[in-house]
């Protein structure tokens, strides 16, 4: 079976819920848990994708501490490969706080700690490093601040490896997006995105929009995802829409990253676009309906008999 190979943050999240109202300064205030879990566009993906059964590795930075040791117990213990995560002893693991409101939506507060130090240096393209991958996924490029510069070299090499690139785009703190963004474009194979980041990047809301701007930019295949409503993609052979599911809503935290890991796990699995794009959607599901960052993602087959209850019941 083809594997995937990762880059991207790698994060022990804590999540606290609900709070539906910030607090005054001075106050104390008592919700419901408290929690931790892994967190990390890198590390929620590639955990989702070894859920899925398809062989995974992950490269990253982690801090030698006690929240390093935890998140590296927690994806071994999903079968990614993590001989490439390198722990630094200058540098604390990155950590995030989450904090959730009563219907999932969430506001994360972030120190990236190791995550900072990577550098081009450390990308590793070695035959060893990509041996068994069809894809090289890159999580967000604006996350992982060192290589942020050269983030377009790192796409560049992947394919020069023979890998199919993809990428997550994720939030940019700079407010730099597609200054920063248009260099990569030409080297990925599959885009993924929300509404709110291909506005920001394409200036527009519109999916017609949203898709001819990165097909002019060179962008393979563009996956918008749209949440409950599920996802749009656009590819060289048309458009297509995965309508999502109806689930109930608890934390919303990783869902994205365990979409990404779903589609890719799907395509790896040799599923098409669209039985990709399902499998996708009810990885995403599955996780909203549990607190934490891919924390209800199941194994494979468990995931497609879901989605084929889900339609002989509509």
């Amino acid at each position: 079976m083809d594997g995937i190979y990762t880059i991207g943050g790698i994060v022990l999240d804590t999540l606290v819920r609900p709070l539906d109202e910030l607090p005054p300064w001075g106050t104390a205030h008592n919700v419901e848990s408290i929690s931790s879990h892994l967190g990390g566009n890198g590390a929620a993906t590639a955990y989702a994708a070894a859920t899925l059964g398809v062989p995974t590795r992950l490269a990253g930075q982690l801090g030698h501490d006690s929240a390093g040791d935890w998140v590296i117990d927690r994806l071994r213990s999903s079968g990614v490969d993590v001989e490439r995560v390198v722990r630094r002893a200058e540098a604390s693991t990155a950590q995030t706080i989450a904090v959730a409101r009563s219907d999932g939506e969430r506001i994360l507060i972030q120190d990236i700690g190791a995550s900072a130090l990577w550098s081009i240096a450390d990308v590793d393209m070695s035959r060893a490093a990509t041996d068994g991958s069809r894809f090289f996924h890159y999580g967000s490029p604006f996350n992982l601040t060192g290589l942020r510069a050269d983030a377009a070299e790192v796409l560049r090499l992947a394919k020069k490896a023979g890998l199919e690139t993809s990428l997550d785009v994720d939030w940019d703190p700079r407010g730099e997006w597609i200054r920063a963004f248009e260099p990569l474009c030409p080297y990925l194979d599959y885009l993924f995105l929300n509404q709110l980041e291909a506005e920001k990047l394409s200036g527009s809301r519109s999916p017609g929009d949203v898709f001819a701007f990165f097909s002019e930019r060179g962008v393979g295949t563009v996956v918008l995802k749209q949440g409950e409503q599920g996802c749009k993609i656009s590819h060289e052979g048309g458009r297509l829409h995965a309508p999502g599911f109806d689930v109930e809503v608890v934390d919303t935290t990783g869902a994205g990253d365990c979409f990404c890991g779903g589609f890719l796990a799907g395509l790896c699995r040799g599923l098409d676009l669209a039985e990709a794009a399902r499998l996708a959607n009810a990885a995403a599901a599955h996780c909203i309906e549990r607190a934490g960052n891919s924390e209800g993602v199941p194994d494979y087959d468990t995931l497609r008999s879901w989605c084929v209850t889900q339609s002989s019941s509509r």
